[in-house]
């Protein structure tokens, strides 16, 4: 199976998987990047980890994930705020140690409603002053914070910013460079806006990430763990990716799947047929190869 170069396995897919596991599996079925989480990076420690990566050969694309910053001034925000800054650090440090090519980008979550508050404007507010904190730590390390919208439904308890549109009006205060947004299939595919709003994200040269899945019903009882493979569901992934290529983004697109079932299959069972669903969804929709990797 040819494997698209383009191609990278965001380790949640194999989310069972430790790092040495995930790294293996992936530099073995052909596929040339990967992006991490924070937590089996830190399971061995990010200098360790930064070795397994240079060792394995492969591209780092992303780090996840930080931000969790909604909550009012106080201790917590206080933690949360110095909790990104380690984030920044891992994340300028793995890229460091990835193959040529690889990317320093943190991918950010903004956290839901705190308890109690119905207040989603006043919410989004403390986001962009929480991004405001954190920028200059992130210009001087070379990291670009990546806002993620989640889907509306995910607005209470995990990231109060819904749309692309509303990452994209939080980025405007900053430069391109430090702060940029997360583009992922799973999250945006409803959206009537969303072709517009990819085409902004490009113009102002936003696009820090591109993710794909696909999204199915019935939604499980957990909607956290409703992302499929590429193909198996309802998302017109060739639209949206034929919209992020004409932007001009030519870097790595990882896959992304929190699945219960995925998770439970052997990882390297899971990274060749992530290879070939993407192949068969997203490879035709892509114009060029990254040829510069």
């Amino acid at each position: 199976m040819i494997v698209d170069p383009r191609l990278s396995i965001n380790q949640a897919t194999i989310k069972h998987a430790d790092l040495a596991t995930a790294l293996r599996v992936t530099a073995e079925a052909g596929v040339q990047a990967i992006g991490l989480w924070r937590e089996p990076v830190q399971e061995v420690g990010l200098a360790t980890a930064a070795s397994m990566l240079a060792d394995s050969g492969l591209r780092f694309t992303t780090h996840c994930r930080s931000g969790f910053f909604t909550m009012p001034e106080g201790a917590a925000r206080r933690a949360s705020i110095d909790d990104n800054r380690v984030a920044i650090e891992e994340a300028a440090t793995l890229a460091a140690a990835g193959a040529e090519g690889s990317t320093a980008i943190l991918v950010l979550v903004a956290g839901g409603l705190p308890e109690g508050s119905c207040d989603l404007v006043g919410a989004r507010e403390r986001v962009r002053d929480a991004i405001g904190e954190l920028a200059p730590d992130a210009s001087v390390a070379g990291v670009t914070l990546a806002i993620e919208p989640l889907h509306p439904m995910y607005a209470s308890d995990r990231c109060v910013v819904s749309t692309l549109g509303q990452a994209l009006d939080i980025a405007a205060d900053f430069e391109p460079h430090v702060v940029g947004a997360t583009v992922d299939t799973f999250h945006i595919w409803w959206d009537p806006d969303i072709l517009a709003s990819i085409a902004r994200a490009g113009r102002e040269g936003r696009i820090a990430t591109y993710q794909v899945c696909d999204w199915k019903t019935p939604l499980p009882a957990d909607v956290l763990l409703s992302r499929h493979y590429p193909g198996d569901g309802v998302i017109d992934l060739a639209t949206l990716t034929a919209a992020v290529e004409a932007t001009g983004y030519d870097r790595d697109i990882e896959v992304e799947i929190f699945n219960e079932d995925i998770w439970n299959t052997e990882p390297g069972q899971v990274v060749r047929r992530t290879a070939a669903t993407f192949g068969a969804t997203v490879s035709p929709s892509l114009s060029s190869v990254a040829d510069s990797h």
